[in-house]
């Protein structure tokens, strides 16, 4: 449940990037309550009665999901202030849950089937690869989905053009070292600290910068607090996206 004090900082925002209806709705703070309390991994249907029909709360998430809403959300708190003298780069496996499976095929190719699910089988098993981007203060700016199995570097330059503006620092692990992607940086003004593979030459990669990427790691640690974060129940890529969105922008609040 939201305190009084949490939706009086919640309700300007969610008012400000949802959809609007001719007649507003009389009980958003319940569905929104309702959305959060599901992030617990319970079913739609299990919601307790005091947050009215399941329905209209599962509607109204993947609705919104669909329409952006959450990725707005989470612009709009940005809003507070980014903070640009270092921002990281890091991604991590989510296993689905039995229950992400299965969405409907609704036609095309397997590549425009992969992009609306975003699952696929790595090494750790059935589930999503999650790329976060992070400023300097550990707190995320954008996600980008992909397959399990896929890699986390084809997802950076996306990413980073979502920055509003040029940040001093690119930190990110081993996983991002490429030649092409440091030459990305350095083009766009910033320098970047991420070490080479081991078999590589070394590079410029400062000590005192670098050790500061536990931060993206303890937004990841934060986020997997959510159990709608930790393991994916969602069908869609669009909806795991919203959920990440809104466990995002609730961080911003709360730090």
């Amino acid at each position: 449940m939201l305190s009084d004090e949490q939706w009086a900082e919640l309700e300007p925002l969610i008012e400000a990037c949802r959809p609007h209806a001719k007649v507003p709705s009389p009980h958003l703070r319940r569905t929104i309550e309702a959305i959060l309390w599901r992030q617990n991994g319970a079913k739609w249907r299990s919601l307790p009665a005091e947050f009215g029909p399941w329905w209209m709360a599962a509607q109204t998430f993947i609705r919104w999901a669909r329409f952006g809403v959450w990725e707005r959300l989470l612009a709009l708190v940005q809003e507070r202030g980014v903070r640009l003298g270092m921002v990281f780069l890091d991604g991590t496996n989510i296993r689905a849950h039995q229950k992400a499976a299965g969405a409907s095929p609704k036609g095309g190719s397997a590549k425009e089937r992969d992009g609306r699910e975003a699952l696929g089988r790595s090494r750790g098993g059935y589930g999503t690869k999650a790329c976060v981007m992070a400023d300097g203060a550990g707190r995320a700016m954008a996600f980008r989905l992909a397959l399990g199995q896929a890699h986390e570097l084809p997802h950076a330059v996306p990413l980073l053009d979502n920055l509003p503006g040029v940040p001093k620092w690119v930190v990110a692990d081993r996983g991002y070292t490429s030649h092409a992607f440091r030459q990305h940086v350095w083009d766009m003004g910033a320098r970047p600290a991420i070490p080479p593979l081991r078999h590589e030459a070394p590079v410029a990669c400062p000590d005192w910068i670098y050790n500061n990427r536990n931060r993206v790691e303890r937004l990841w640690a934060r986020l997997k607090e959510w159990r709608a974060v930790a393991t994916r129940y969602e069908k869609t890529a669009v909806s795991f996206l919203g959920v990440l969105c809104l466990a995002a922008a609730l961080d911003w609040i709360r730090r």
